[in-house]
């Protein structure tokens, strides 16, 4: 379907800045994450797992989120990650690209 191939178009240009956002509430583990992206976009957003975990090493590569191995409240063992004072810059740079770009989408529309 077209449709949710544009969504995922567009979901794999602003994944990585919507990593960063979610990460900004404090440490999380990537289900956490892609969970905290479907609520907070009403399920508009949809993050797959083949998208999410090469995003959090990539980020972490680039030194924009940290890791870290802790217990889920359910006891089992996940990796955890929070954001580091360069990932906070980076998503300050992110935001405000996609404000300026989504203005500019709403002045053509």
């Amino acid at each position: 379907r077209q449709d949710s191939r544009t969504e995922r178009d567009l979901l794999a240009g602003t994944l990585d800045m919507l990593i960063l956002r979610m990460l900004q509430a404090g440490a999380a583990h990537g289900l956490q994450i892609a969970q905290d992206i479907e609520r907070r976009s009403d399920d508009v957003l949809l993050v797959e797992q083949g998208s999410l975990y090469p995003a959090l090493h990539r980020l972490e590569d680039r030194g924009w989120i940290a890791s870290s191995w802790g217990v889920s409240d359910t006891n089992r063992r996940v990796k955890t990650y929070t954001l580091t004072e360069q990932g906070r810059a980076q998503l300050k740079a992110e935001l405000s690209r996609w404000q300026h770009f989504s203005a500019a989408i709403t002045r053509v529309a």
